[in-house]
């Protein structure tokens, strides 16, 4: 992490002076006065700068993107990563040779992983992020998976006249369900049990 210890006339003089050596701005920087100085008389006499200590703020989403580049490397894999960042939501797209590895069964590695980086972008950030993590688009073919297993198990439990329970699954796979039957006037669906055993209950 770089700092800077910068003086100034002011505290607001010594913290410019700092952004200009670091060649950044403001919101990129933690800032900590050491001293505020003092005036003097007629601006002159006894007079003391102020002194500042400017660090460079860490770039959450640049940090999750080594993090995830040392735990693929830790699993013997080459991966190409692109991030996209989208107001608070970040997605890490993975791709590569043996990516099924990292997607794991039924993507509880992938999800796993994607815990880790919410994690670590979210570790020292001021901001608040949510993460996607994806590996060469599995998330799209396990939603219209989960789609069409909400679609199955909503009829079954309409034929059976009777509760169906599925599998335990992460939040944004539970919502995936939920959203897919919300709009079916003969089926309501709610999540039960505890974490990491929570599941989407379908009933008539």
């Amino acid at each position: 992490m770089k700092e800077i210890t910068a003086s100034g006339q002011t505290v607001e003089e010594a913290v410019q002076s700092a952004l200009e050596q670091l060649n950044t701005t403001k919101d990129q920087v933690e800032i900590d006065v050491i001293d505020e100085g003092k005036k003097g008389f007629f601006g002159i006499f006894g007079s003391k700068r102020a002194i500042v200590k400017v660090t460079l703020a860490k770039n959450p989403v640049k940090e999750a993107e080594k993090f995830i580049k040392e735990v693929t490397s830790n699993m013997n894999l080459t991966v190409e990563l692109t991030t996209t960042v989208k107001g608070n939501h970040v997605t890490y797209e993975l791709d590569g040779e043996n990516i099924a590895i990292i997607i794991g069964k039924r993507g509880q590695t992938l999800n796993a992983l994607q815990y880790l980086v919410h994690l670590a972008i979210n570790k020292d950030s001021k901001d608040y992020y949510t993460v996607t993590l994806d590996a060469e688009g599995y998330r799209n073919r396990r939603k219209e998976t989960l789609e069409s297993l909400a679609l199955k198990m909503a009829e079954k439990a309409k034929r059976m006249n009777n509760k169906v329970a599925l599998e335990p699954m992460p939040a944004f796979e539970r919502k995936i369900i939920h959203n897919a039957l919300q709009k079916k006037g003969d089926i309501s669906t709610y999540s039960d049990g505890v974490e990491p055993h929570r599941h989407i209950v379908i009933k008539p």
